[in-house]
């Protein structure tokens, strides 16, 4: 990617968290980036153009910080569980980046409502943590059944987002929302210990 364009992606995660998808304007987008409109629309062609481009930024983005913790590379745990709690835990860091980010891709996918081709590139990133997460859960229970593994990782990863966005918004604090998460993480896994001791 090259410099100019990784500034104007980095500038429409920026300015969608700041101002909402709605408040996406070019002529701000160019200002953040410090680059020309024509620019942006020659990367880019068109705002649906930038709003796709945006939500895969903010997904490899995430993929990278979801591998450090506090701006620190974090080493791999070669434990299935730390893994697992590493790669959903470490969403919720209190770094400008990570709630860049959150606010970024609740804003995204709120706008997808009304967006059906977003919709679409919203499905496959959620498709691919939802997969991402089943893998996780997969080799820490490897006699559960498939379909109650990706289960698993549908709530997990919807109880994510929704704390996500009440820790942004203020009514819970991030400790909290680590907490929540952790637990439920063990009920997911406890769940489906159970469901493979039934087969």
């Amino acid at each position: 990617m090259t410099d100019r364009r990784r500034a104007i992606l980095t500038g429409a995660a920026r300015v969608i968290a700041r101002q909402g998808v709605r408040g996406l304007r070019v002529a701000d987008l160019a200002a953040e980036a410090g680059v020309s409109t024509a620019l942006i629309y020659y990367h880019f062609k068109d705002r649906p153009g930038i709003l796709r481009h945006a939500l895969a930024f903010i997904g490899d983005r995430a993929d990278r910080y979801t591998a450090t913790e506090d701006g620190q590379a974090a080493t791999r745990p070669s434990d299935p569980r730390q893994l697992l709690e590493q790669t959903l835990l470490l969403e919720f860091q209190d770094l400008p980046e990570v709630r860049e980010n959150s606010t970024a891709w609740g804003e995204l996918r709120a706008h997808s409502v009304f967006d059906p081709e977003l919709r679409d590139e919203l499905a496959a990133a959620g498709a691919a943590w939802v997969a991402e997460v089943a893998g996780h859960l997969a080799e820490l229970c490897p006699a559960a059944p498939a379909g109650a593994v990706t289960a698993a990782a549908e709530r997990l990863t919807a109880l994510l987002e929704g704390l996500s966005v009440r820790w942004l918004s203020g009514l819970l604090p991030l400790g909290h929302a680590r907490g929540l998460l952790s637990e439920a993480i063990g009920v997911e896994i406890g769940r489906l210990g159970s469901a493979a001791s039934m087969n």
